[in-house]
């Protein structure tokens, strides 16, 4: 009996070890421990290439793990419909940062920042409008079981433009969406935001000061 009680007490300490290290990794009862959209991040010293489309557009990025809770990167991103207005059908280009920052994780559960600056151009029959995107999303992910994540989000995509006929944009979006693993580096996703922008400086020009909002995208996410 005194023999089996350290062998029992060794078992146990690799057991937790095992266990820890596993939850470190992101691994321990979390899908399949990274995530593209969601409130996990996609690991240190991890690399994602992204790409998706839909309304408004089609983007591709990238993405690094700097550490296990902060994703750096950047995206590129052709749209036909100016930043998701469904009454607007012009095309442009934005070039973006990309850093997410995981505010917390639980094993139900994971918080993220998101923030993607960068400048936007929109090609008019009257010249090309140009603007400065500061969006920013808060994003809940919430695995279920190891192939599915999901995530529930509100994004405030400010931008502004310049020069005659501008000013700022004020868009309030919520929504959710989901990342289907089909192994452990590749996934595939879609994401669904809705809501209105306002736009503070329309009724001076004698516009309507709302427009409603919609961004539907599916892609995929490669971890190499």
């Amino acid at each position: 009996m005194k023999r089996l009680v350290p062998g029992f007490f060794l078992c146990w300490v690799l057991a937790s070890t095992a266990a820890l290290a596993q939850d470190e990794e992101g691994s321990y009862g979390r899908g399949q421990g990274w995530s593209l959209l969601a409130g996990d991040t996609v690991g240190a010293n991890q690399n994602v290439l992204s790409a998706q489309i839909g309304w408004p557009g089609l983007s591709v990025g990238v993405l690094h793990g700097s550490t296990s809770k902060l994703d750096l990167g950047g995206k590129f991103t052709f749209n036909w419909g100016q930043e998701g207005l469904v009454e607007v059908v012009e095309p442009g280009i934005k070039l973006q940062a990309w850093v997410r920052l995981m505010l917390a994780r639980m094993q139900e559960a994971s918080l993220a920042l998101v923030f993607q600056p960068g400048p936007i151009f929109y090609f008019h029959e009257g010249g090309t409008q140009v603007g400065l995107a500061l969006p920013v999303s808060l994003v809940a992910g919430i695995p279920v079981g190891s192939a599915i994540m999901l995530n529930l989000g509100v994004d405030v995509p400010f931008h502004v433009y310049f020069g005659s006929g501008g000013g700022p944009v004020f868009p309030l979006l919520v929504g959710g969406g989901l990342e289907y693993f089909i192994d452990r580096n590749l996934e595939v996703n879609f994401n669904v935001r809705m809501g209105p922008s306002l736009f503070p400086d329309a009724g001076r020009r004698g516009r309507s000061d709302a427009y409603f909002t919609l961004e539907a995208l599916m892609g995929v996410g490669w971890r190499f």
